[in-house]
């Protein structure tokens, strides 16, 4: 029997639209500081995409490369109610503290937190780095504000207060790590009563981190990463190839070890850098499924 076109284009579309449906419609975004950002004093160019067309291709697909931000927000992507877990991530793109990698490694990453039945708060972060200050200063700023007005708000948006993790990819990584070994105090002075609530991750997932260890140093922990035995519990990925160093990894994971906080680590032999989460044939891009595995034991995606 001979199909109709219609039945044909149902068929087709079908599938795309199941994968469609498993995420919901993200919500507008927030500005995180009321007024001008601590510090800045503005005079940079117009935001803007930097991807040149054609190049700079990730498994042959274009991304974003976002510049001179300097309006952070935060961006809510809810799962279906049905899946909704009530864990959340904040998602700190990576790109040098230059850029921001906003699809590949944020937008992209929320969709595939809300497949599992977790909330994605993707943070846009100030960049490039402010003039007289180190890279990470206006950008751990920036996650902390967004780590506290999360869990202000956690039960207004049904967040589990208590499951609020922070996800980073390479400088992004760095950010994460940062975030999660200096909670005990905002870098900031008090905004409003968002800033007066716990700005500390429950747990870390690092991707292809950067910038953890000083390689001049014996591959030491740099200072800004005083971990302790309250560092969050925490999962990282990378490859021994990665150009930003293996070591980072190793050297972060060896501390975390010292302090007995509770973490997971895979090291790929081959892979590279920035593949967020797009599969190709290499084996490190599987690392979300083990990501997956990890939140499912240590409890973090039960539905409360």
């Amino acid at each position: 029997m001979k199909s109709s076109p219609m039945r044909r284009v149902v068929a087709v579309l079908c599938p795309w639209l199941a994968a469609y449906c498993l995420v919901a419609e993200p919500l507008k975004p927030i500005a995180l500081w009321p007024a001008t950002a601590p510090g800045d004093k503005g005079g940079l160019p117009e935001e803007k995409d930097t991807s040149e067309p054609g190049k700079g291709l990730v498994a042959g697909r274009p991304l974003i490369r976002l510049g001179n931000v300097s309006t952070p927000t935060l961006q809510v992507f809810r799962p279906p109610a049905d899946k909704d877990t009530g864990a959340s991530v904040l998602v700190c793109p990576g790109g040098g503290y230059h850029i921001l990698a906003l699809d590949l490694e944020g937008t992209e990453v929320c969709e595939w937190l809300n497949s599992i039945g977790v909330t994605g708060v993707l943070v846009k972060y100030r960049v490039p780095k402010r003039e007289g200050q180190t890279a990470h200063a206006a950008p751990l700023q920036d996650a902390q504000r967004a780590l506290g007005l999360t869990r202000f708000h956690a039960k207004e948006w049904g967040l589990d207060p208590a499951r609020i993790g922070i996800f980073g990819f390479s400088a992004g990584g760095h950010l994460a790590a940062v975030a999660s070994n200096n909670h005990r105090e905002r870098s900031y002075p008090v905004v409003d009563d968002a800033d007066k609530v716990s700005c500390r991750p429950d747990f870390t997932v690092l991707i292809y981190p950067a910038y953890l260890t000083d390689k001049d140093n014996n591959d030491q922990l740099r200072p800004e990463l005083p971990v302790a035995s309250d560092t969050p519990q925490t999962f990282i990925a990378i490859s021994q190839d990665d150009p930003v160093r293996v070591e980072n990894a190793l050297g972060y994971a060896t501390a975390l070890q010292k302090a007995k906080v509770p973490m997971e680590l895979h090291i790929y032999p081959t892979g590279g850098h920035g593949y967020g989460l797009r599969r190709t044939a290499e084996d490190v891009t599987t690392w979300p499924a083990r990501l997956g595995d990890w939140m499912k034991s240590r409890k973090l995606l039960e539905r409360k």
